[in-house]
């Protein structure tokens, strides 16, 4: 009998790793039993902890766990939950056995979120490792896939929906506007502003600055202690201005007075006072582009960042103004990369210039693939995807747009000190995904086509309810991508979503996309079209 080792990473928050070890310790018991079936022993690389849980939760204990296992012994990592891929990289990254990485195929937490992350830092570090997922790790695709890496420590996945973009596709005008749009950034130059670089172990998320200087960006890196202290320099009325404004809208805040517990008005006015704060400080450096960190170090300080980021990611947003008061780019998105995942900010900056150029939509946001189920979408049954990101997104992707918006209290074993989301359903129409990611030391873009569908009223309150009903979410329909080729290919946690006016204004400015991000010497990969 074969032993076959297994790690779990967590999170670096005991709250999380508590609350969610039971899907974690369910899932490792099926897996067990899987492999005991066919002839193989899993063996825990480190144990349940006294505390109640079996996370690795740090850098150093996982370096500590890899110390002992050997070196050339087959590993299974197992991931039911969000994890902190930092936490296993330098064990992987040393690891010469086969890898291969596991997920269950569920929504009630990320596991699917975590593995896509561990995948795409695994890409990144350039470290070799297989993938599987599954609901009840019975099905005929989980368990050859499983044969087939006991037999080769390789699963080769069918990627046939993948081909190399093509420049003489793209109508003339359209590449001659895309040349136009990369000369620009190279000539002009442009600011990613930081504020805390690398958020919840997410290696694939940092782009190294070698990779964006020839193509005209720089990183401006600031400090969140910098954007927590300009926040509490708001005035209350600067404040409350934005928070009336919202209101006026139609936005509903769900408001309580228990603020252990429940979202109150003085939470939800500390981040008006993010917002100002936020607004400035992108104005002062002049950054196209910000992302703040939020998930660590703030959660301590104030109310959580996310009803800040999808403020700044909506054209129709409050004013602000500078000391001269002048309103800070009316009537304009401020592209906001969640998370500081830099890899979504290049991407937000690219759209958000390409779409002002076609007059399409900028708004533009990225979202978690957080889970999916087929499900009857006008008259035919489809995989629909659930993309939910922890927290915010631009009202204007939402039914409704602002009025159709509402502020929840982030959960509070995230978030101590609170704060509200900003989330709604995502409204029916035609959407460009895209993600940007780097491999064998280059930036790459994967690229497709989609839309957003309109689920049942009733299905979509049981999607909520089945994941993080706090956040906002997108019923999205892939075009020519199945849910395996997806999660096989896909290098990140987070996907990149669009909406343009119509299906011809999509595919258009689907292709002048990879265009442009062709001209900046992007290797482009179209999905599925």
């Amino acid at each position: 009998m074969t032993k076959i080792m297994l790690v779990a990473s967590g999170d670096l928050r005991e709250s999380a790793n508590l609350t969610c070890w039971p899907a974690q310790s369910a899932m490792e018991a099926r897996l067990a039993e899987v492999l005991a079936g066919m002839g193989h022993e899993l063996v825990r690389a480190h144990p349940v902890k006294p505390a109640g849980h079996g996370f690795i939760a740090s850098q150093r204990e996982g370096m500590d766990v890899f110390a002992n296992i050997e070196p050339q012994a087959p590993l299974i990592v197992a991931e039911a939950v969000w994890q902190y891929s930092h936490h296993l990289l330098a064990g992987l990254f040393a690891h010469k056995g086969p890898i291969l990485t596991v997920a269950n195929w569920a929504g009630q937490w990320p596991g699917l979120v975590g593995l896509l992350n561990l995948n795409g830092s695994l890409t990144k570090a350039g470290v070799p490792f297989s993938s599987l997922w599954s609901v009840a790790f019975s099905d005929d695709f989980f368990l050859n896939g499983l044969q087939e890496w006991l037999g080769t420590g390789k699963i080769k996945h069918d990627l046939r929906h993948l081909r190399a973009f093509d420049p003489a596709t793209v109508p003339a005008a359209d590449a001659a506007m895309a040349g136009a749009i990369a000369d620009d950034i190279r000539a002009r130059k442009l600011i990613l502003g930081v504020f805390d670089e690398g958020c919840m172990g997410m290696y694939n998320a940092i782009i190294p600055d070698e990779l964006l200087m020839p193509l005209g960006i720089y990183k401006e890196r600031l400090s969140q202690s910098a954007l927590y202290f300009a926040t509490r320099q708001v005035p209350e009325a600067e404040a409350r201005a934005a928070y009336d404004w919202m209101r006026a809208k139609g936005m509903t805040f769900h408001l309580g007075q228990n603020p252990a517990t429940e979202l109150t008005e003085v939470q939800v006015i500390d981040q008006c006072r993010m917002y100002v704060a936020a607004v400035r400080l992108a104005d002062a450096f002049g950054c196209e582009a910000i992302g703040i960190q939020y998930q660590q170090g703030l959660k301590d300080l104030c109310p959580a960042s996310d009803l800040v980021e999808g403020m700044l990611n909506n054209a129709d947003r409050p004013p602000v103004s500078r000391a001269d008061g002048s309103v800070i780019r009316d009537g304009q998105a401020i592209v906001h990369f969640n998370e500081v995942d830099e890899c979504a900010g290049l991407d937000g900056v690219l759209i958000n210039r390409l779409h002002s150029a076609l007059g399409q939509p900028v708004e533009n946001t990225l979202h978690d693939l957080r889970w999916g189920e087929n499900f009857v979408v006008d008259g035919k049954s489809e995989f629909v995807w659930l993309f939910e990101i922890s927290g915010a997104a631009p009202p204007a992707h939402h039914l409704g747009g602002w009025a159709g918006s509402e502020s929840l209290r982030q959960p509070a074993m995230y978030f101590p000190a609170g704060g509200g989301s900003l989330r709604g359903v995502a409204k029916p129409g035609e959407i460009i995904w895209s993600r940007i990611f780097v491999e064998g030391g280059a930036l790459h873009m994967d690229l497709g086509r989609g839309r957003a569908v309109t689920l049942p009223e009733a299905e979509s309150r049981r999607r909520a309810a089945a994941t993080s009903p706090e956040w906002p979410m997108m019923h999205a329909v892939l075009q020519g991508v199945s849910r395996d080729a997806m999660m096989a290919r896909h290098r990140a946690n987070h996907i990149q979503v669009v909406y343009a006016e119509d299906a011809a204004a999509a595919d258009r400015a689907m292709l002048a996309k990879a265009s442009l991000a062709d001209a900046l010497g992007i290797a482009v990969h179209l999905c599925g079209v």
